[in-house]
């Protein structure tokens, strides 16, 4: 597996040490448990995000969806019950061991919706840019000449 020094990066800016982090983190994740259950990430407008995942024989009930520290948390955990217990399988291809994955959010997106259909769960996320934020267009005030003199 390959590593990166990221010390360059915290040398040489101010500020920047939360995406480092993050950088590090990804760069350092095992890749072997991402891989379930399977999910999409849409961008569907300038400001909005769909985040879809596989969750076939999953119920709304053993599914869970929070955002805690800039992460967006979904898991699911299965609750067995006495019927699928006294299920005797010749072969089992659905997989429903539980789960939890992890999406890092920028700073100003939430989650607003979580909605399943058909097995895939969808969780809207928009981003709300605060007004203070928002570039901001200065006018320039000149000085005006009358009759060939300038006024302050």
């Amino acid at each position: 597996m390959r590593t990166y020094d990221l010390t360059p990066l915290y040398r040489s800016t101010v500020g920047f040490d939360r995406f480092a982090n993050i950088l590090d983190n990804v760069l350092s994740s095992d890749t072997s448990q991402s891989g379930y259950p399977p999910y999409n990430i849409e961008k569907i407008d300038e400001d909005a995000y769909r985040i879809t995942i596989a969750v076939a024989g999953f119920s709304d009930d053993e599914l869970n969806i929070e955002t805690r520290e800039g992460q967006l948390v979904i898991s699911g955990k299965k609750v067995e019950t006495k019927e699928d217990k006294d299920v005797n399988y010749l072969h089992r291809g659905i997989a429903t061991r539980a789960f939890e994955k992890r999406f890092q959010l920028a700073d100003h997106v939430r989650a607003t919706a979580a909605t399943t259909e058909n097995g895939l769960l969808h969780v809207d996320l928009v981003r709300e840019v605060p007004e203070a934020l928002k570039p901001r267009k200065i006018e320039i005030s000149g000085r005006k000449q009358i009759e060939g003199k300038l006024d302050a």
